[in-house]
């Protein structure tokens, strides 16, 4: 209940505080690059059910469809504006809309694309039984996803079989020991990751 209230409470103060920021940066998507500011992703969240969660748009239209991950700091898909976005994680401010919804919490495992969801295990499901996340504790580990994935011939193949089972095992044993104070600590973390 606590955990709900907080989310509530400071994903409503934060979509008001942040609107003139929410504003310029969609008229700046706009003018970079054509096609809406938003994107919107079908994403795996409580209990297995899908949701669509939004993000600022970051990359031309319908790379998706090239491929779900994007591999190294200067994927050709990333638009200019988009690469700064994602580099100060400014993209995912539209998921305080998903929190205020109650499709996600600040803190809890991130959301996987169906496609990779339907790899897990027993116990991997595991972390579908809480809401999840804009920010987790695999989220700071892996704040360099991108460079990582670079670094390997098969970028998906690395993921599926390395960093995707590492984050899941860093959720499972962030719920067993979970707690609005240890929350708190995540964002903190969060933001320092981010400035440095």
């Amino acid at each position: 209940m606590l955990k709900r209230g907080f989310d509530m409470v400071f994903s409503l103060l934060g979509s008001v505080i942040l609107s003139p920021i929410f504003i310029v940066l969609i008229m700046a998507i706009k003018i970079n690059s054509k096609g809406p500011s938003l994107y919107i992703q079908k994403r795996v969240g409580l209990n297995g059910h899908d949701f669509d969660l939004y993000k600022f748009r970051t990359m031309a239209v319908d790379s998706d469809k090239s491929g779900l991950l994007t591999v190294g700091g200067r994927d050709p898909r990333i638009t200019s504006i988009g690469y700064y976005l994602r580099k100060f994680k400014l993209d995912e401010l539209p998921q305080l809309i998903n929190v205020l919804k109650g499709d996600m919490s600040f803190v809890g495992p991130r959301p996987e694309v169906r496609k990779y969801v339907d790899l897990y295990n027993e116990v991997q499901k595991q972390v579908l039984t809480v809401r999840p996340g804009i920010t987790d504790v695999a989220s700071i580990k892996y704040k360099n996803e991108n460079e990582i994935l670079q670094g390997h011939e098969d970028p998906e193949e690395y993921y599926i079989k390395r960093i995707m089972p590492d984050k899941i095992e860093m959720n499972l044993e962030y719920l067993k020991d979970r707690s609005f104070f240890k929350d708190i600590k995540v964002i903190l973390q969060t933001f320092s990751a981010i400035l440095t």
